[in-house]
């Protein structure tokens, strides 16, 4: 049976609490919850530590018998404050006099307070109650909302009351900042089909339902992914040991496959920025059903070389991914691409190629249509092209369909046409390589991760899993080029399948800082992320789809986005863009 989970948790600069735990429904009951004094002792012990002037300050007004628990004692302060002017408590009772003769200190502490709860990254969730097959689970969904809304007015409410009751006066503006939780998942424990070697996590529950107060900023400890995903040849139960009420379950759909992505609730933010870019899965994705991949984020007793690491479970027909507990493994990147991996291999398995690009099907308005997939690394300039497209719709564009933007598969339809299928509904891309203007654009449902570092990202949504499922006509397959300065042509057609594979296979781009890699660097397939893994099918499935390509008329080529040239980080692929849209409009 699961341990009793924690009403709340403080750790690695987050809190993580139990909204039905901590329920307070009026600014008392809030200034007296384990939590606010919890934060309130942490926050003075800060202070004292650091020896900054306001803790002298208000240390030398709180009475000698009272200085040992000097957080007891401003707690009571606050909750007088609630209720009563500062006039009204000095009336009452003389224990507050001294601390009331100095408001200017008293407000000063109030603000950093405020502060210090607000950058903490805050996660609430609360557990549904077990449900039957044929419950709806609506009004639990409304009730969680309204009760995260509640939080965050009541955190607004108790911070003004005690700082206007303080002052006497009301503030001339008001700021509605994110006062309450960050994020939020609604947990629900689902009967699924597990095997016996997975039995230690049957009872972790699943998010059902998750919620963002946007924007979102978050500062993971790292920046870059560094290495590969290594195969290991055996598992054993001793290699998924963990502590069940320290985890959670982020169900996803990514494209057609069912992933159940098990998280440490020390890398709580990455795993819930996942909502921003992968699918949850629905409640009949999961009772009674096997996935098709099962990922560890956070595994501190995987006794194995790789920090991460993937196994193929062949008896019960699922790949497993493992990731040890480290700070390096502190970035979406790795919550992002382990699942791709693993997506790749099956589809290499279900006869389809998968494709490390992005692809869009785009309608201009001279009626001429087609369906185009770029092909590049990290950094190779094709979201950043896709980008490029889409500040150029209104000029020239009726519709642009976003299919996958950054992994998707190759398939050919019942006539043997080529079809494109993507993998996630959202995009997880650099700021600095973006339109200047596009990240305020879309700022009202963005996660911003390490703004103020180099390779800051942004994940957003950009399509719908309707449009990533369907399956997209393919008329024009290039790839990204990102270093070579353009002499003759920006898009340069392949004359065979051979000349084709040479580019593609050696996968050459110039390396922007998104991984540990430098300068010009080869890939295979520009896709590291089960292609290499698999090389031997892989080759087989490639030869065969491009000779198909070849075959059926699809244009093959290479186009030169010069993402790594400098002075090109948003000239290049916007002319890239622009040729692109010559190249398929309809001769006048």
């Amino acid at each position: 049976m699961p341990g009793k989970r924690k009403p709340y948790v403080i750790t690695r600069g987050k809190i993580i609490f139990d909204i039905s735990g901590n329920y307070c429904d009026s600014p008392a009951s809030l200034l007296r919850s384990d939590i606010f004094m919890e934060i309130l002792t942490h926050f003075i012990e800060r202070l004292s530590i650091k020896e900054t002037t306001i803790y002298g300050r208000i240390k030398s007004n709180v009475p000698p018998k009272k200085q040992a628990n000097m957080a007891v004692f401003m707690a009571g302060l606050f909750r007088l404050l609630v209720s009563h002017t500062a006039a009204e408590i000095a009336a009452l009772s003389n224990v507050y006099n001294k601390m009331l003769s100095e408001k200017n200190s008293i407000l000063e502490f109030i603000e950093e307070l405020y502060n210090y709860w607000r950058r903490f990254e805050r996660f609430l969730y609360m557990e549904a109650p077990k449900r039957s097959r044929y419950a709806t689970s609506s009004i639990h969904h409304s009730q969680f909302i309204k009760t995260n809304t509640e939080l965050k007015n009541l955190v607004l409410d108790t911070y003004r009351q005690v700082r206007e009751n303080l002052i006497g006066k009301n503030p001339r503006s008001y700021r509605q900042l994110p006062a309450g939780a960050n994020m939020g998942m609604l947990l629900e424990r689902i009967q699924w089909d597990c095997p016996e070697l997975y039995s230690r996590v049957k009872e972790i529950p699943f998010i059902r339902l998750t919620i963002m107060e946007s924007p979102l900023i978050l500062y993971p400890k790292s920046n870059t992914r560094k290495g590969s995903f290594e195969e290991i040849k055996n598992l054993t139960e001793d290699m998924i040991l963990l502590v069940n009420e320290q985890w959670f379950c982020y169900p996803a759909k990514v494209g057609p496959l069912t992933a159940f992505i098990y998280f440490h609730q020390d890398f709580i933010s990455q795993a819930l920025s996942l909502c921003n870019l992968f699918e949850l899965s629905d409640y009949e994705d999961i009772e009674n059903k096997r996935p098709d991949m099962i990922l560890f984020y956070g595994l501190k007793t995987v006794d194995i070389a790789a920090t991460t690491a993937f196994y193929e479970d062949n008896q019960n027909k699922m790949f497993v991914g493992l990731v040890q507990h480290s700070e390096d493994i502190d970035y979406f990147g790795y919550f992002k691409k382990l699942p791709l991996t693993l997506h790749n291999m099956t589809m290499l398995k279900r006869n389809r190629l998968p494709v490390h690009g992005a692809m869009v099907y785009l309608t201009l308005k001279d009626g001429s249509s087609a369906g185009i997939v770029i092909v590049g690394d990290s950094g190779a300039g094709k979201s950043e092209t896709l980008e490029a497209l889409r500040t150029l719709a209104e000029d020239y564009i009726r519709d642009i369909t976003i299919v996958f933007d950054d992994m998707g598969s190759l398939a050919l339809n019942d006539s043997g046409a080529l079809i494109g299928y993507g993998t996630e509904i959202g995009a997880f891309v650099r700021l600095d390589d973006l339109h200047p203007g596009y990240a305020y654009e879309e700022i009202d449902r963005s996660i911003f991760m390490n703004p103020d570092k180099i390779n800051a990202r942004l994940i957003i949504p950009v399509t719908t899993y309707n449009y990533i499922t369907k399956g997209f006509g393919i008329d024009i397959v290039l790839y990204a080029n990102n270093y070579e300065q353009v002499d003759e042509k920006i898009i340069e057609l392949f004359s065979d399948a051979n000349a084709a594979l040479d580019v593609f296979r050696s996968g050459a781009r110039f390396a922007k800082g998104t991984t540990d890699e430098k300068g010009v660097v080869n890939t295979y397939f520009a896709n590291p992320f089960g292609a290499p893994q698999r090389r031997d099918t892989h080759e087989e499935l490639a030869e065969f789809y491009f000779n198909k390509m070849f075959a059926t008329g699809v244009t093959v080529g290479q186009i030169r986005t010069r993402l790594a040239i400098k002075g090109y980080a948003q000239e290049g692929p916007k002319e890239a863009a622009l040729e692109l849209l010559k190249f398929i409009k309809k001769p006048e």
